[in-house]
């Protein structure tokens, strides 16, 4: 096959008729206040329904919003139920998101947190989009960045999926750097009782008294980039906002939603979702998703 045939080979492969999708991934370039330039693509299925359910898909590092548009099944699963993804793709070197800067770990002060809230005012303003089923969730960087949304912009969503991150604010820098890596919280070795971890939620938004997004966590025992005992230090975290007693579970469900996970419930607001000898990064769980978000 020459060059030219493998490249329409491999465009073919993410064509909406190959992916057997009814519509195409769209950017939008200007959607409001957008200080680091986040890029902001979405999929609007054909059979949208009226005021719709909106999920945020946010991507990984390496990653693109393109990349997790096609390597995710919500598009898919929105032209099934008629919801619209956006999916939002880093500014930054190397594609991973800022969860680490003063202005991104706090409610309308600036960084890619800020970008991704003025998404969500589009989508309602020029959508339609219910403001009560706005979901957010991501992998890897974008579980980390998913965290940081849920504790700085908590007005926004209803409901939030973490799969393989960190605790909101756990990549804090002390100099305020932008992208920054923090190897003493990605090693597992960033630990805080439920109440401090709790804390750095509530100081992402000093003034906010409503309700915080109920929150899913799923990690892999196996993680070897954001080691596992961070799993305890997101699911301490909430456990602390919502008032749940960190270390006993009300439920325990073996072999749930597959063979080898391990579903804790907490209560109705917090699951953490335990994968045995999986990696980085846990996989997609699709249906299993919008069973959390409601939207099945």
């Amino acid at each position: 096959m020459t060059l030219l045939g493998v490249a329409l080979t491999a465009l073919l492969a993410f064509s909406p008729l190959a992916l057997g999708l009814s519509s195409t991934l769209e950017q939008v370039d200007d959607f409001g206040d957008n200080p680091t330039n986040v890029g902001m693509y979405y999929y609007k299925p054909e059979n949208v329904t009226e005021n719709p359910a909106l999920i945020v898909a946010v991507h990984y590092c390496t990653g693109t919003g393109t990349a997790y548009f096609e390597g995710t099944p919500y598009a898919q699963l929105a032209d099934e139920y008629g919801f619209i993804a956006i999916y939002p793709s880093s500014p930054n070197e190397g594609t991973c998101w800022d969860v680490s800067s003063f202005e991104t770990l706090k409610h309308g002060a600036g960084g890619d947190s800020y970008g991704i809230a003025s998404m969500v005012g589009y989508a309602q303003t020029d959508w339609g989009v219910d403001p009560a089923r706005v979901f957010v969730t991501g992998t890897s960087s974008g579980a980390m960045m998913t965290n940081v949304l849920a504790a700085a912009y908590p007005d926004l969503f209803a409901a939030g999926i973490v799969y393989s991150g960190v605790a909101a604010g756990c990549f804090m820098s002390s100099t305020g750097g932008v992208d920054a890596w923090n190897s003493t919280c990605s090693t597992g070795a960033s630990t805080a009782t439920p109440e401090q971890w709790a804390n750095v939620v509530y100081d992402m938004y000093p003034d906010y008294t409503g309700e915080y997004p109920r929150m899913q966590e799923y990690h892999g025992t196996a993680d070897d980039a954001l080691e596992y005992p961070n799993f305890a230090e997101e699911v301490k975290q909430w456990a602390s906002v919502f008032g749940y007693d960190a270390e006993s579970p009300v439920q325990t469900l073996e072999d749930t939603p597959l063979e080898g996970y391990t579903k804790f419930v907490y209560g109705d607001r917090l699951q953490g979702i335990s994968a045995e000898g999986v990696g980085h990064t846990v996989p997609v769980q699709g249906e299993e998703d919008l069973k959390w978000f409601g939207i099945i």
